[in-house]
Order: C-alpha cells, then sequence, then structure tokens
C-alpha cells in the first residue's frame, strides 16, 4: 500500500511572524515594568572669580607637585616624597617670623594621593595655612 502517492514531499518553514510578535511583546512588557533609577551622583560646579594680581607674600612656601610625583619645596626637589621628608623639607624652608602660608602647586594629572601627603607633611610641621594655586581660564 501507497498511502503517499499523490504528497510530495515538502520542506518545513517556520513562520516568523507570530514569533516576530512575541518578542515585541515582550520588549513593550519589559519597557512599561522597568523602574528607571537615577544613581545620585556628585555634581560639583566650580565658582569661577576674577581679581587682580596679588602681590608675593614673603611668608610662603611654594610646593609643587609634577605629574611623575615628584615634590619640589620652593623649587628645591625633595629626594623621598614620604610624609615624613616632607614635612622636613617644609620646616627647613620656613622663613623665621610668622607662620607661612603653604601654596601648593599641584599639576592636574598629578596623583590625589602626593597632595594628600604634602598636606600631611604641613600638619605634621605645624603650619596650619594650605591654599592651592589655580590657573585662570582661558578666554
Amino acid at each position: 500500500m501507497n498511502f503517499r502517492r499523490g504528497s510530495r514531499n515538502e520542506e518545513p518553514e517556520i513562520n516568523l511572524i507570530p514569533l516576530i510578535d512575541v518578542v515585541l511583546v515582550i520588549i513593550i512588557f519589559l519597557m512599561l515594568t522597568t523602574t528607571f533609577s537615577k544613581v545620585s551622583g556628585l555634581e560639583i560646579n566650580l565658582p569661577s572669580a576674577e581679581a587682580d594680581g596679588v602681590d608675593a607674600v614673603p611668608n610662603e612656601i611654594l610646593v609643587a607637585v609634577t605629574a611623575a610625583g615628584e615634590v619640589l619645596v620652593n623649587r628645591q626637589p625633595v629626594a623621598e616624597p614620604s610624609v615624613e621628608s616632607l614635612a622636613a623639607a617644609l620646616g627647613k624652608a620656613a622663613p623665621g617670623g610668622g607662620e607661612p602660608v603653604i601654596v601648593i602647586n599641584a599639576d592636574a594629572k598629578a596623583a590625589h594621593q602626593s597632595v594628600i601627603d604634602v598636606m600631611q607633611a604641613a600638619q605634621r610641621a605645624g603650619f596650619g595655612h594650605v591654599t592651592f594655586a589655580t590657573q585662570a581660564p582661558a578666554q
């Protein structure tokens, strides 16, 4: 008996239209049920000011921190950038008469830890007046 006499061997085919419908319904469901949470961040807008140039203060110590992590106190390199050696260099550079102002000139790409080390060294040397030098924005 040959029951398949008149039928041809048909290739199976996948109908993609119902698949697309199901995927679109899932996407719409996910879009409606997803909660979008904004991660709170710290947004800082620094103030800008224009001021006349200030005359050099005779009671100041200039500390420069380079991008490579080198520290210079009054343009003299410090051999070891540890907190103890920085405190000793700041103590030697302090002029007599009054408490000096420590002016930190840090490179924009300097490591944050290097600047913190300079601030700790100023505290250990007994200097409480620390300031940072900046440059005026280009116009």
